[in-house]
């Protein structure tokens, strides 16, 4: 693991953990688009790169990119083998430093404006929620998809947001205390209800990316990924029997 001393004495606002599975040929983009992004902001941070798993030249690309930026405050931690992300996601709440902490995907989906309205949000609730509009390179059954699951979350969690699927900013000891258990795309909405259900504060925002279909196990319409989404649903029905039964 990279290490930066200077991090274990100093406070840190914020942890951004991008998680890596071969991505040789975006995460040196991804970086740049965070350094980007916190440029104009006050917030100290350190940028946790987790290569889960990669059989190109990410983690190679990472060293190159942290020694030639030196005044970045950038770790690499590898998985030995691969994880997944939901497990690279909470893992790295676990390494992190930051009162705060957010996920960045390593192939650069989203802009550095985007990134900066959420930081600057930092501090004013327990979750910052984005949403988007349109998306660029979504297509409409992609749209209707994400439009579907985000009312059935809704209608099983009684909850009214506005998106799931975005990666939301959160307290750091949130993702360690509630962590969830998912194992695919779902995993924001599983954290996101179980910390409304638990009393958090959010606000939305509105915010643009770009869509980028994953090949594979990756893609958000694999198999692996209905079955983990359908686990999401039912953990989040779940819940809330549980909560009217208890009445908590």
């Amino acid at each position: 693991m990279i290490e930066n001393p200077d991090l274990v004495q100093n406070p840190i606002d914020l942890t951004i953990v991008i998680p890596c599975l071969n991505e040789q040929d975006n995460i040196a983009a991804t970086l740049d688009t965070v350094a980007l992004a916190m440029s104009g902001l006050q917030f100290t941070y350190e940028v946790l790169v987790i290569d889960d798993g990669s059989v190109d030249a990410t983690v190679s690309t990472v060293k190159e990119y942290a020694d030639a930026h030196p005044g970045m405050p950038i770790r690499l931690h590898k998985n030995v083998r691969n994880q997944g992300l939901t497990r690279s996601y909470v893992d790295g709440a676990f390494l992190g430093r930051g009162k705060y902490y957010r996920l960045v995907c390593g192939d650069d989906v989203e802009p550095a404006s985007t990134l900066t309205a959420v930081f600057q949000e930092l501090g004013k609730a327990d979750i910052v929620i984005p949403y988007h509009g349109e998306v660029p390179g979504k297509t409409p059954l992609r749209r209707a998809l994400s439009q579907c699951y985000t009312r059935v979350v809704n209608s099983l969690s009684g909850h009214h947001v506005r998106y799931y699927n975005g990666m939301a900013l959160h307290l750091r000891y949130n993702v360690m205390r509630w962590g969830p258990y998912s194992f695919g795309f779902g995993f924001q909405a599983e954290l996101i209800t179980r910390l409304l259900d638990e009393g958090a504060t959010y606000i939305e925002i509105p915010v643009k990316a770009v869509h980028v279909e994953k090949k594979g196990k990756n893609s958000a319409l694999s198999v692996r990924n209905f079955l983990s989404v359908g686990h999401t649903l039912l953990e989040v029905f779940i819940r809330r029997v549980r909560k009217g039964a208890f009445k908590r």
